[in-house]
């Protein structure tokens, strides 16, 4: 999926039919209402990507016009500088990494979940399957790629202390994240940290052969993958409108399950770019990924958008034990479900 910014000046067809559909929408409610939209900045965690055509697809259908929200989705520099953007009130909500999250609110960050997306972590070393590693072991000695405020860097000692490994003697190197993928086929390193919901699809889509993929999950790294951030002031002074856009992204999640292509389209036109069937085939590779994973094993209700206790029990246990997050914060303090629908 190209990742090059939006013109914010021009404007795509579908770009024209969604203002045209929301004008209609707004023709048709009372004039009170219609005035009443809220401007909402929504920051992703990183470069557009698959995932995030979800809400592409949610401004595309109205879902968002109908809860009245104005939404302008903006991209991020990874799942830290999202969430300070949140901090600051430069967003009004972000998609970012939940552990990420979890350590910058422990350091006093007013920032809380509102929502899950992705109920498990993706994160992983990606690696070359001709450069000869096989285990998490072999690692050892290597250079591996990632960039600096990444999400999937802060659990990577973790698995490496899980799988046996000193990550001493790996060679830790950050680059930015537009080059990652490329250095990573250009042969610098045998391998990168980064989600297998996004690039082992971009490999691939850049002539690059399937990755073997690490999974951190499979070294005992339990977690909520991506969730919903809010600033705790917006949650304690306009619940209403925390619950009107978690109702509007829940119901975009579930029209993206239902139809994907429809959720690439909107993701392909809202960026203006042209892009390529192959590309097209990546970015369906990476969303279909984050649509597997709504629900976590512990979320035994399937409620969709539940921040489930269990996983960010562990993952606070984690951060507390491993990366040495120093809380008196208990995990039910990182989030709230009072937004998140019993049902849809």
């Amino acid at each position: 999926m190209s990742k090059s910014n939006r013109n914010a000046l021009g404007l795509t067809r579908r770009q024209a039919m969604a203002l045209g559909a929301g004008a209609a929408f707004a023709s048709a409610m009372p004039l009170a209402s219609a005035l009443a939209a809220d401007k909402v900045i929504f920051r992703t965690n990183w470069l557009f990507y698959g995932s995030h055509g979800i809400f592409f697809l949610g401004i595309d259908k109205g879902y968002y016009a109908q809860d009245n929200l104005d939404v302008v989705v903006k991209q991020g520099d990874g799942s830290g500088a999202t969430t300070r953007l949140v901090a600051n009130k430069d967003s009004t909500f972000a998609y970012c990494s939940a552990v990420t999250m979890m350590k910058l609110a422990a350091q006093g960050a007013p920032v809380i979940s509102v929502a899950t997306i992705d109920a498990t972590g993706t994160d992983a070393v990606i690696v070359n399957p001709d450069s000869g590693i096989k285990t998490f072991k072999d690692l050892e000695g290597k250079k591996v790629l990632t960039t600096a405020g990444a999400g999937v860097n802060t659990l990577f000692p973790v698995a490496c202390k899980n799988a046996g490994v000193d990550i001493d003697k790996i060679q830790l190197t950050n680059v930015a994240d537009s080059a990652l993928v490329q250095s990573y086929l250009q042969g610098l390193a045998p391998a990168i940290l980064g989600g297998i919901d996004d690039k082992p699809a971009e490999i691939e889509a850049n002539g690059g052969k399937t990755p073997i993929a690490f999974n951190y999950a499979d070294y005992g790294v339990y977690q909520p993958g991506y969730a919903i951030v809010a600033h705790r002031d917006t949650v304690k002074d306009n619940p209403d409108l925390c619950k009107r856009f978690v109702h509007a992204t829940l119901e975009a999640v579930k029209e993206a399950q239902a139809h994907p292509d429809e959720a690439i389209d909107s993701l392909v036109n809202w960026e203006a770019s042209e892009s390529e069937d192959k590309e097209k085939k990546q970015a369906r590779q990476v969303l279909d990924v984050t649509l597997s994973i709504l629900y976590s094993p512990n979320n035994k209700d399937k409620r969709l958008g539940l921040n489930v206790d269990a996983d960010w029990q562990s993952a606070l246990d984690l951060l507390k034990q491993y990366d040495n997050v120093q809380t008196d914060m208990k995990a039910s303090d990182f989030y709230t479900n009072d937004f998140v629908p019993t049902s849809l």
